[in-house]
């Protein structure tokens, strides 16, 4: 069987067996059109003025408004540059009706991610955004001199929030509305929380207790307490206009939601949940997946690892291919320390131990706590994962086999993603051989086409 895994750098093709289940998103056809859409979008918000009114009543109090547009990082496939993105538009409407292109500021919603480059944020925002004199700035989580306390969260959370964007006159969110294993689903709110809050503010809104609880899932909005958190601080911070977009598996443009901040973004929610649910009536022995678009680390690997949850069975088998090109393809020091402690203790200590009052929170424990909800179901010597950029160093952090031990000879290959393909074709046959000699029996396949973003629902 021919199937392809789509990463950051393209498609990479597998092989997997005939038998393989391979379970995908419900096709979607792409916008015919969708620079019209965009603009029918801005013509036509949801629960908000048109944005040229939105800045035309600011002009009565502040002659030069300055405006910040806020954008997601490379971790987002978010149609951005040219023609058919959401930057030229937006840009457009505000320069037309008199916002001065260097009173425009586009940042960069890292949350905890490491800052974005010269030459990425070229590759992602276009070269039309540094020409026409916008500026462009990574919100950095630790300077505290770029942050302003807006004061605390009914749960209690020091609330931070990027100084840029609260000394700005106008407010505007973008970002991409996709199925989300904690927060239910991205977008909307995420712009400001996690995106642009100081690090301390994470302490809650990704605390232990906060993501053990039930509706901490894809997909749930109403009772999830990370998307209420979320909310409630983008609340605090306010948000002039938004806009935010939704792709089809080829991560093509299928839908743009403009307008009030909750408004726009539950209508989202709802139209992608109609697209995104696969429906599965087993589970399975084997279970192939890949890190996706996202998963250009580790610590972004884990919401594929989630995504393939309700597959899993106690024994089964987890292989999972990524193409990690981030410059830290494990993630953070911070990030692997938690890791390591998730090595040692095993996923039941190590949950019990982050819920205890005496626990240090650590910045990016979170994706860790994920990870230990997968190998609750299984355990980590059966998770088999391979990224052609990890060196037998970065082993040394991660829980579970390194996939390319599996394959004794192969010829050398042409460039990483072809040896992904190479490395899983020979890796899951390897693990078959290996399942029929212990069971006498081939092993029941799942193929998880697209990763990350589809959302399995049993129906059994």
């Amino acid at each position: 069987m021919n199937t392809r895994m789509h990463f950051a750098n393209g498609d990479v093709p597998a092989v997997l067996p005939d038998q393989t289940d391979v379970l995908r998103l419900p096709a979607q056809s792409a916008a015919a059109a969708p620079g019209w859409l965009i603009r029918q979008a801005l013509d036509n918000p949801a629960d908000s003025p048109v944005l040229s009114e939105i800045v035309r009543a600011k002009m009565l109090s502040v002659k030069y408004p300055r405006v910040v547009i806020v954008v997601s990082d490379n971790t987002r496939p978010i149609p951005y540059k040219g023609s058919s993105g959401i930057l030229a538009p937006l840009i457009e409407t505000l320069l037309t009706a008199g916002i001065r292109a260097k009173h425009i500021t586009l940042l960069v919603a890292t949350g905890t991610h490491a800052p974005m480059d010269d030459k990425a944020l070229r590759r992602m925002l276009g070269d039309q955004v540094f020409k026409a004199g916008i500026s462009v700035r990574n919100h950095d989580c630790t300077d505290s001199s770029g942050l302003i306390h807006l004061g605390r969260s009914s749960r209690g959370n020091m609330v931070y929030v990027n100084r840029t964007y609260m000394e700005a006159d106008i407010k505007i969110l973008t970002g991409l509305v996709e199925s989300h294993f904690m927060a239910g689903a991205s977008g909307g709110r995420k712009a400001i929380c996690p995106g642009i809050i100081g690090e301390q503010s994470t302490f809650v809104f990704h605390g232990a207790a906060i993501l053990s609880h039930r509706n901490a899932r894809d997909l749930v909005l109403d009772g999830n307490p990370v998307h209420e958190e979320a909310l409630e601080i983008a609340g605090m911070a306010g948000a002039d206009f938004s806009v935010n977009v939704t792709l089809n598996r080829r991560h093509e443009m299928t839908g743009v939601f403009a307008g009030g901040l909750d408004t726009a973004h539950r209508q989202a929610v709802e139209t992608l949940r109609k697209h995104v649910e696969i429906p599965i009536h087993r589970t399975y022995d084997m279970v192939v997946t890949h890190g996706g678009y996202v998963g250009v680390n580790h610590y972004q690997c884990a919401k594929a690892a989630v995504a393939a949850i309700p597959a899993l069975q106690s024994d089964s088998i987890l292989f999972m291919p990524a193409s990690t090109t981030d410059v830290e393809p494990v993630g953070s020091v911070r990030y692997k320390k938690v890791l390591a402690l998730l090595k040692e203790t095993g996923a039941a200590g190590f949950s019990r131990q982050i819920l205890e009052a005496s626990w240090d929170f650590v910045p990016e424990q979170w994706q860790v706590q994920m990870w230990a909800k997968v190998f609750q179901i299984i355990p980590t010597s059966n998770f088999y994962f391979f990224s052609p950029y990890l060196t037998q160093d970065h082993w040394a952090d991660l829980p579970g086999n390194n996939a390319a031990d599996l394959v004794t000879a192969l010829p050398p290959a042409a460039n990483p993603e072809t040896r992904i393909g190479a490395v899983t074709q020979n890796g899951v046959t390897c693990l078959i051989d290996r399942f029929r000699s212990a069971h006498g029996r081939n092993p029941s396949i799942a193929f998880l086409a697209d990763g990350p973003y589809g959302v399995l629902k049993r129906t059994f």
